[in-house]
């Protein structure tokens, strides 16, 4: 097992497909059904021994909740803030662009 390459509050993008989002959670091995993995084609299957992150993630179309491995994954650095409607439970965003968990919750 190896540490997670992205922290809560990392905002990244899929390296194939076009969305992006923030991490909420962090599994340190594949923690989904077996059922769900086989449903991606074995050529795109990632591995099971690598970080799964739970992303508010969207698209130009949609908002939704995404479970990516750490191999599909890039750092976002477009500075773009993210609409997912989720983040606000959760995070808080800086001056700077960062995003950082709420230590009060959100009105």
């Amino acid at each position: 097992m190896r540490t997670a390459k992205f922290g809560l509050g990392a905002v990244v993008r899929h390296r194939i497909y076009p969305f992006r989002g923030i991490v909420f959670d962090v599994d340190p091995v594949f923690d989904n059904t077996e059922e769900w993995w086989l449903a991606i084609p074995e050529e795109m299957r990632p591995r099971k021994d690598q970080p799964f992150y739970h992303l508010f993630a969207e698209n130009a179309e949609s908002e939704y909740v995404a479970y990516v491995s750490e191999q599909n994954l890039v750092p976002d650095t477009s500075g773009e803030a993210l609409r997912h409607t989720g983040i606000a439970d959760l995070f808080e965003r800086d001056a700077e662009g960062v995003y950082r968990l709420r230590t009060s919750p959100a009105n």
